[in-house]
């Protein structure tokens, strides 16, 4: 495990008013007759024709451990032959990019600094001149990361949740008040694109400027914390930008043979639409723990939802994502020992929280990893085969809400660590489930890209709210789920991932919208009050001919004392069904009040399940 040395590294004020610059190149040396060299310029200059950007020769070294370093620094006090008027050598900030002379291919321009901090428009890098340290608040310094069972997930898009980050924080009121206490937010990093979803990212040490930059994405992390709410970001580690990321873009450039950080490795997903990052590189392999520790320590997240896991598994010993989430958590409980740190409790059991996107094999790298959590798109295909109406579809729901197969419990290393599922209905990658009940057409061409759901049958989701959000593992809602949200999603190109599909806040105040806000809020209110919903056994009733033939589904949970039982019904006719509670006593009614009944031991009890919902009892 190397550590880059990223004080030297970026961009960076170095003095009052002097401006350093860094970049890592391997292979790009003197020897070669190469050159490197720095065009910046004051920001607000940028699109103004007479006033040039001011060229800076940076100066080779070799690193140790990583090769070929270039390096080189500007005071910006003088006038560099500027024009009147230029704003050159005031305080703000300065855009710059890499520009690369080769005696071969002659200049490449346009490099953007893989290590830059902060961006500018489309390929430029930035850096501040000037700038003040981010004051967080106590409330920040008080803050400590749920435990995992307690965890309540909601995925947002910054762009589509509520227009940019100021946007965002405006909403965080309500989603604490809604229920939720993590956010899973979707990749901020630096794409060149002003709508896109982020996952082909040019820059990883940043926030992205058409959110509103570092700055501001520090105090929505320090709001969310204020409001009881864990922040994860979407790591995107296992594949980047042909055509913009510097590692690619550049020796693609140069035309050379290998590369020191792209390349094929484990399944190459993305050869086609972008470029793998090759973890056989100890360059790569340390850049990727530095963001890491970066976006931990600057940023103050709370963990990581690491992106198509496939593209860098290369099994439990490998030197991929088995490797980085191991040497993450590592580094983490060395800094808790060492006091900093704090949100993450003890270094024993730090509660760091490490998702993996791993939709091909997500019991597996439960076992083989250091993984906390994994998304598994089991429960989600399941749902939508019961909207269908295929055969066996409920008993597939079933057991997915349970988490079958999954473990509860990993020991590596000797150490035990907890384990569960996230689980959804509804995420990023596939159209809302109100789609799955048919479908209208906005235009008259019936252009399938704008179909919506058909939001009078909003109804039909109910079924799916309760179970979801009473099921084991971490349940996790898609922005404007309780809403009822509508839209549908192409299976691939530019209409999937360059179109903002913004959440419809009028929704709430229709009938659909608050009756289902009203029922998540309820439904996770539940889920706070019940340990046994929160972590305890799950118990699925398979009896196909008195339950799942009649459109019924019913689990319980258990934990200690406490026992719920969860009924409910996917079909548009109320159902009563005979039914054997696991003990006897007073079971009340927690969704409507008005179904609560008294068991003695072994005594059979018939539950009405209203149609399209459900019923949810609790003894003790």
């Amino acid at each position: 495990m190397g550590t880059l040395p990223l004080s030297s590294l970026g961009g960076r004020q170095a003095g009052p008013s002097t401006l350093q610059f860094g970049v890592l190149l391997p292979w790009v040396t003197p020897g070669n007759g190469q050159s490197v060299h720095v065009m910046a310029i004051h920001e607000a200059d940028q699109y103004l024709q007479d006033i040039p950007a001011v060229e800076v020769a940076l100066q080779h070294s070799a690193d140790p451990d990583y090769g070929d370093l270039w390096s080189g620094q500007v005071d910006v006090s003088a006038a560099a032959g500027q024009p009147a008027g230029s704003r050159w050598g005031t305080p703000g900030r300065y855009v710059y990019r890499l520009v690369v002379t080769d005696p071969n291919r002659g200049r490449i321009d346009w490099v953007i600094d893989p290590y830059a901090r902060e961006f500018g428009v489309g390929k430029q890098s930035a850096v501040r001149l000037g700038g003040q340290p981010f004051m967080w608040s106590a409330s920040d310094a008080a803050w400590r990361v749920p435990a995992l069972q307690d965890l309540v997930m909601y995925e947002i898009n910054v762009a589509e949740f509520h227009v940019d980050l100021d946007g965002a924080i405006e909403r965080l009121d309500y989603l604490a008040d809604l229920g939720v206490n993590c956010l899973s937010v979707m990749p901020v990093t630096n794409v060149a694109s002003e709508v896109d979803w982020g996952y082909l990212p040019v820059g990883y040490f940043g926030v992205d400027e058409r959110f509103g930059g570092n700055d501001k994405f520090k105090t929505f992390v320090d709001a969310a914390h204020a409001r009881g709410l864990a922040v994860i970001v979407d790591a995107v580690y296992g594949h980047a930008s042909r055509a913009l990321f510097a590692y690619q873009y550049l020796y693609d450039q140069l035309r050379y043979d290998q590369n020191p950080f792209m390349g094929p490795f484990a399944q190459d997903l993305f050869a086609s639409q972008g470029a793998s990052t090759d973890y056989t590189r100890q360059l790569t392999q340390d850049f990727f723990l530095a963001v890491n520790m970066y976006w931990l320590d600057e940023f103050h997240i709370d963990g990581f939802r690491y992106d198509c896991v496939p593209n860098y598994w290369d099994g439990p010993t490998g030197v991929g994502y088995a490797k980085l989430v191991y040497e993450t958590r590592d580094l983490v409980a060395k800094q808790v020992a060492n006091g900093a740190l704090p949100r993450f409790g003890t270094a024993d059991a730090p509660s760091l929280i490490q998702c993996a996107e791993q939709l091909e094999d997500p019991v597996g790298v439960l076992w083989q990893s250091y993984s906390d959590t994994t998304w598994q798109d089991g429960t989600l295909g399941a749902a939508r085969a019961v909207a269908h109406g295929e055969d066996g579809a409920i008993d597939r729901l079933g057991q997915a809400l349970g988490l079958s197969g999954f473990p509860a419990e990993v020991t590596l290393n000797g150490q035990a660590f907890p384990r569960t599922a996230l689980q959804y209905v509804e995420s990023h990658d596939h159209p809302r489930l109100l789609a799955e009940f048919g479908t209208i057409q906005p235009d008259e061409a019936g252009n399938y890209l704008f179909a919506l759901g058909d939001r009078n049958r909003w109804y039909k989701l109910q079924p799916y709210l309760i179970s979801l959000l009473c099921a084991k593992g971490i349940p996790m809602l898609w922005e404007g789920e309780e809403l009822g949200e509508d839209f549908t999603l192409p299976g691939n190109g530019l209409g999937r991932v360059a179109l903002l599909r913004p959440v419809n806040w009028d929704y709430f105040y229709d009938t659909p919208g608050r009756t289902l806000t009203t029922l998540t809020r309820n439904l996770l209110r539940l889920r706070r009050e019940r340990t046994d919903l929160r972590q305890g056994d799950h118990w699925y009733y398979a009896d196909p001919a008195t339950y799942q033939a009649r459109g019924v589904m019913i689990f319980r949970r258990s934990h200690a004392a406490d026992t719920t039982i969860i009924a409910v019904n996917f079909t548009d006719a109320d159902t009563t069904v005979p039914f054997t509670p696991p003990a006897a006593g007073q079971w009340t009614e927690r969704l409507a009040g008005q179904a609560s009944f008294a068991a003695t031991p072994g005594q059979q009890v018939q539950l009405t399940i209203p149609s399209n919902y459900g019923r949810i009892w609790t003894l003790g």
